[in-house]
């Protein structure tokens, strides 16, 4: 089975996550993002390999942290430990630092007892699927370890969190003045940054879940818990709740009505914005197939492309970088700007789409409203054979259902990439038709895909 999932290792801390697999894993990476022609220009300006690390409160990345470290550095490479950050800011200091690579360790939105490690290339971006097998087969680390003067150091990344504020307000078109945002931060990497952020932006700032304890890490709080964030802005007379989750990729918002505005709805407040000021590279704007139909065809009314992507936020970003786009990003809320970011940025994000409601002067459920959002019904059919989800008789029912609905609906079957289940997606202009429709292809995916 292999080590990599979608977004690099994870799992229980501990157990199936320990200590000696973080030392292993960061041995093989330094073994293999060491290699080729930066290895060259290193040692041509006489310097060793530089990785940035960091990770999020959670109280396991204190000691996988320390593995990862004692791994990179007996492998000859010198490291510089940022601290609790969120994944975007370590994406954007591999680039800023010219470091080598860097390594985050985090679980996202996972629970607390659960801890993973996401590596980055050089210039922060994603390692590709063939990048991450050569670092799986390189497990048993290099034959020969340095030794003496050659041995990697281990250094605090002091300026870290400094660098990341003064680039997310850089990139701001124009202050948040006159605008009152309640933040959570999941008790999470954003709780210090993100605050700092919107204030020195101009917003009066009100902030939940910003007191990480190493095990409070997602508990019943940010963008996977949106309760109490819709409660807090409407009782605090709010403008805007921006929501993160624990290692802030992420950007969930509130409107002042205590409606949730997904990552659908900001793509599109922010395509539309993008495209209006000369912004929108291509006037293209990358989703999964899982956007809403509603994206679509406010999309499209703007003139406006959607290109559509398989789920996960690697293949959205591989999209934007083969077409040269600058915004993508998914319905959970990892929105990407390319300008800005290599890699989904929470906080960024947050500080764009606020940035939209103090230009324009209207509210967050003005800007949103520029996107109907269809009823969307995914029912999960468990125990079928996922492998024969082009069965005729399945794809007729498909088919037949696409027809009646037209254009004011859409049907989407995806095969589990982990489980023997396969996923019934049906949106349309009333939920009832949307669960009637959802429920009897469910049915013949069960009958005819039955193991």
């Amino acid at each position: 089975m292999p080590l990599f999932g979608t977004d690099g290792v994870r799992g229980l801390a501990n157990g199936t996550l320990t200590a000696d697999l973080a030392l292993s894993l960061a041995q093989a990476t330094a073994v293999v993002l060491g290699q080729g022609r930066s290895a060259e220009q290193r040692r041509a300006q006489g310097r060793r390999a530089r990785a940035v690390i960091a990770r999020d409160p959670r109280i396991s990345g204190e000691f996988l942290a320390a593995a990862v470290s004692a791994g990179l550095a007996s492998s000859g490479v010198d490291v510089y430990d940022a601290g609790v950050i969120p994944t975007p800011a370590l994406a954007f200091l591999i680039g800023d630092f010219e470091a080598d690579f860097g390594i985050m360790i985090s679980a996202s939105h996972n629970p607390a007892p659960d801890n993973g490690i996401k590596v980055f290339a050089r210039g922060g971006v994603k390692l590709p699927d063939v990048v991450e097998r050569r670092i799986e087969a390189n497990l048993g680390g290099p034959d020969l370890l340095p030794t003496g003067a050659d041995v990697g150091r281990i250094r605090r990344f002091s300026d870290a969190e400094d660098r990341y504020l003064i680039h997310l307000l850089a990139s701001l078109p124009n202050r948040l003045d006159g605008i009152h945002v309640v933040l959570d931060c999941a008790h999470g990497a954003a709780s210090g940054v993100s605050p700092d952020a919107f204030r020195d932006a101009g917003a009066r700032v009100t902030v939940i879940g910003a007191d990480p304890d190493g095990i409070n890490i997602n508990d019943g709080v940010g963008s996977t818990h949106l309760d109490h964030l819709a409660e807090a802005v409407v009782r605090l007379g709010a403008d805007v709740g921006i929501a993160h989750d624990g290692d802030a990729d992420r950007c969930l918002a509130v409107d002042a009505n205590g409606r949730v505005v997904d990552g659908d709805q900001i793509m599109a407040i922010l395509a539309a914005s993008m495209h209006e000021r000369g912004h929108l590279a291509n006037d293209t704007l990358v989703a999964t197939v899982m956007s809403n139909l509603g994206l679509h065809r406010a999309m499209r009314e703007r003139g406006i492309d959607v290109v559509q992507t398989a789920v996960g936020d690697r293949y959205v970003l591989e999209a934007m970088t083969e077409g040269g786009h600058s915004l993508g990003g998914e319905q959970s809320g990892h929105v990407i700007m390319s300008e800005f970011a290599t890699t989904g940025d929470g906080v960024l994000t947050g500080l764009h789409l606020v940035a939209e409601m103090a230009r324009t002067g209207k509210s967050l459920a003005e800007l949103a409203s520029i996107m109907t959002v269809y009823p969307q019904v995914l029912v999960n059919v468990k125990d079928v054979d996922r492998e024969r989800v082009s069965d005729p008789v399945v794809q007729d029912a498909v088919a037949a259902v696409t027809a009646e609905l037209g254009e004011t609906g859409r049907v989407l079957l995806r095969a589990s990439g982990t489980e023997q289940l396969v996923r019934v997606m049906v949106e349309a202009a009333d939920e009832a038709t949307a669960h009637r429709h959802a429920d009897a292809l469910a049915e013949v995916v069960r009958e005819r895909l039955a193991l």
